[in-house]
């Protein structure tokens, strides 16, 4: 009969051994799924973890640094064509309002998640400065070269119309950009952390 009871507890014990295992492996699965929900809660995370980022993410980059550059980029255009500048100076403020523009974009937007200005303007600086000079080398080079486009007023349809393709044109030449940078864990990718 002592032996049985030894038995008994025996398997008892390898009972609650077992069980503690089975616990163990539930909350390490448990935790494997958080990290998983973690990494598709954050899609710049996930991306990288796998060295993959998408063509849609990388365009939404890229346009999102296209609006604060064109708002910038016609203001300047504008203000230089209406005052009567020359090329070059029309051209230098356009490019210095398209920095300004580009860079506020991502500045409120990372300011809006309680980070103090000196570290929002840091993250602003490393997710927009080469797509935005990417972006302006592209835009204005078209513009330069166009003939007669820089000579056209604001009236002209010549004007909006250049404009416009070179803004596609530099979209289509950063979007690429963006996306190995975002691949890379820079660019916009540095943004991403601010958003979730």
């Amino acid at each position: 009969m002592k032996q049985d009871g030894h038995a008994h507890d025996t398997h008892h014990g390898h009972g609650h051994g077992g069980h503690d295992s089975h616990n163990d492996h539930a909350e390490h699965a448990a935790q494997g799924d958080h990290g998983a929900h973690q990494d598709h809660a954050n899609p710049a995370a996930h991306a990288q973890a796998h060295g993959k980022v998408s063509w849609s993410m990388a365009s939404r980059a890229t346009l999102h640094c296209l609006t604060g550059c064109a708002i910038g980029e016609v203001l300047g255009l504008v203000i230089g064509t209406a005052l009567g500048w020359g090329d070059v100076p029309t051209m230098i403020l356009a490019i210095a309002l398209a920095f300004t523009f580009g860079y506020a974009l991502t500045l409120l937007g990372v300011l809006r998640a309680g980070v103090d200005f000196r570290t929002a303007f840091r993250v602003a600086l490393a997710a927009d400065t080469l797509s935005i000079a990417v972006m302006e080398l592209i835009d204005n080079g078209v513009l330069a070269l166009w003939p007669g486009a820089m000579d056209a007023h604001l009236t002209d349809w010549m004007f909006w119309g250049v404009l416009a393709f070179a803004l596609f044109a530099a979209f289509l030449v950063t979007t690429p950009v963006n996306k190995w940078m975002i691949g890379r864990g820079k660019g916009h990718a540095v943004v991403h952390q601010y958003h979730h």
